[in-house]
């Protein structure tokens, strides 16, 4: 998402770096921490005339350093957040785009069997399909990030990844993209490019920055790859009904459809789906709040983004490209600060719960954590963090 320039830092997936013996640390001096990268290249078999061109260019962002740390963007609830994201601009586009692209998201449904509202989600939240792609040099987001502690495994995979598409006549050491790598208008890092990506124009190139068609092919070609259920759903927004068990919800835990539906669970403009499907119980903010079920294809988002609220927004976004009304709001308790996120993280670690990093942030892992304490207080377990938890904590 660009609006807020690499809103998706993390990402579309999470890599290892190659197990090689002699591999360069990371941190120290910035130039002998390149120099060492490309050693490392050459012992990889590449080119070292290549990689010494390659390398040559690589220069420290201390601005990607900054945008990394700076997520604060996170720290919204979903309804704060999929209200700003969700405009009615991108919505008109990406209605006028499914028709414009009709032909080339025929083959990607029947190739990759990924429904066409979920590549305009991510098409319009990453780049506003297209119109802003970001302007970070990419050699040295990726170098910057490869050298910074913080973490060096995910990206240091894709420094070589673009080495082998600059070797390719694929990749400049000019290219501009997100603060994090990614490239293009659906936002790959360089190996997945590797790895996924198509030449949806015929035109014998990968070209996902000019290309809407070879970005949108390659976008489903990717989550195909990360196990993408051809034909299936992914999120609904439903109806709860009343007396439903709120410790059974959260992404940690899943009933059948058919066993939801039994306990009165019913989608708000329209059936469940199959009722053999596995599917969680998504209350973003509490139980008197929105409420989906989420099926197993809404994990496939998460190979996209980490961020709870983003892959809520990315995936409520596609069902509405494809005909689903606005969510109703109901009436959810106020939620808490960025601060005082903080503060519930901090006295949450103390007692015993993983949450993840003290961020403000409310991931899977702080989610998880309050349910446990309002279960063990008493209170509605809906995973929904308010004051009176925080004062009783």
């Amino acid at each position: 998402m660009r609006l807020f320039p690499s809103l998706a830092a993390c990402l579309f997936a999470a890599c290892a770096a190659a197990p090689l013996a002699a591999q360069v640390p990371c941190g120290g001096t910035f130039s002998s921490f390149v120099q060492g990268l490309e050693d490392e290249a050459v012992r990889r078999g590449h080119d070292p005339a290549r990689a010494n061109r390659f390398f040559a260019q690589a220069r420290h962002d201390p601005a990607v350093i900054q945008r990394d740390r700076a997520q604060g963007f996170f720290q919204r609830d979903f309804a704060d957040f999929s209200q700003r994201l969700i405009s009615q601009y991108r919505l008109d586009r990406g209605r006028q785009n499914a028709v414009k692209y009709d032909p080339v998201f025929d083959v990607i449904e029947r190739r990759y069997g990924v429904s066409r509202g979920v590549l305009l989600a991510f098409w319009a939240l990453e780049t506003d399909f297209g119109a802003v792609q970001g302007d970070f040099n990419t050699l040295n987001a990726l170098v910057t990030l490869s050298h910074d502690c913080r973490r060096p495994g995910l990206f240091r995979p894709q420094v070589f990844a673009a080495l082998t598409l600059f070797e390719r006549g694929d990749f400049s050491t000019s290219t501009t993209g997100a603060w994090a790598g990614e490239i293009g208008q659906v936002q790959m890092l360089p190996r997945d490019i590797l790895e996924n990506g198509v030449d949806g124009d015929g035109d014998g190139h990968v070209r996902l920055k000019t290309s809407a068609p070879d970005a949108l092919m390659s976008g489903g070609r990717m989550l195909q790859s990360l196990g993408w259920r051809a034909g299936e759903p992914w999120l609904q927004e439903i109806v709860l009904p009343a007396g439903l068990n709120w410790a059974d919800t959260g992404l940690d835990h899943t009933k059948r459809v058919s066993d939801w539906a039994a306990l009165g669970v019913r989608g708000r403009s329209g059936p469940l789906g199959p009722g053999n499907l596995p599917a969680s119980v998504l209350l973003p903010m509490g139980r008197n709040g929105p409420a989906f079920i989420a099926y197993p294809n809404f994990k496939v988002f998460f190979e996209w983004n980490k961020s709870l609220v983003y892959v809520t927004t990315a995936a409520y976004l596609a069902t509405r490209l494809e005909g689903a009304p606005v969510y109703d709001m109901r009436n959810p308790d106020p939620g808490l600060s960025g601060g005082e996120m903080k503060l519930l993280q901090q006295k949450l670690a103390a007692r015993g719960h993983d949450v993840g990093g003290i961020d403000g942030i409310l991931g899977a892992k702080t989610r998880i954590a309050v349910q446990k304490e309002q279960q063990r207080l008493g209170m509605p377990a809906d995973s929904w963090p308010t004051r009176t938890l925080l004062n009783r904590l």
